[in-house]
């Protein structure tokens, strides 16, 4: 699992040190970056880079606009960058440019893939989508309430108003 969140300086030469932890996952001495959907770049291994355009290729058509929109601007973009020896990526100035990588960046792990971002847009992300973050844990936090009421027949169990009492009952009805 590619997870963490790195604070990391881009060179002078547009390069940066990946994490020693992250490097000992990686199986080949390259890898891919792409445009993200945010104001990030997208850094995948190649497995799961060679999945996901797999993924894109064989579900859209490249005659429709969202079929050649993604085709453009996930896998037009990406370019293959090799880990040197000393750990180190150089990424492209066109990458850097698009996303406003600076010298100050951050490494976060997607569990599959990395997100690298200039600080300065990172911060100003999270603190944009603070609302959407708090919206998105009670959204899940609900569906996970009824995937468990599904799966013991329909019986919550917690009391209440999905559980708005905070009594939650264990075996038999105990307290």
């Amino acid at each position: 699992m590619l997870t963490g969140e790195y604070n990391i300086t881009l060179d002078d030469m547009g390069r940066i040190a990946l994490p020693r932890k992250m490097r000992d996952n990686l199986k080949e001495n390259y890898i891919i970056l792409t445009k993200g959907a945010d104001h990030c770049l997208w850094m995948y291994t190649p497995d799961y880079w060679k999945q996901q355009v797999d993924d894109i290729v064989n579900n859209t058509d490249e005659f429709s606009d969202f079929g050649r929109l993604m085709r453009q601007i996930f896998i037009g973009t990406s370019q293959e960058c090799d880990i040197d020896k000393q750990g180190r990526i150089l990424i492209p100035p066109s990458l850097r440019f698009k996303v406003g990588l600076s010298k100050e960046c951050v490494l976060l792990g997607q569990v599959y893939y990395f997100e690298i971002w200039s600080d300065d847009h990172y911060k100003a992300h999270l603190d944009a989508c603070k609302d959407n973050y708090r919206a998105g844990l009670k959204e899940l936090s609900s569906l996970r309430m009824k995937k468990k009421d599904l799966g013991n027949g329909g019986n919550s169990t917690l009391s209440g108003a999905a559980g708005a009492d905070n009594t939650v009952f264990g075996a038999k009805g105990q307290q």
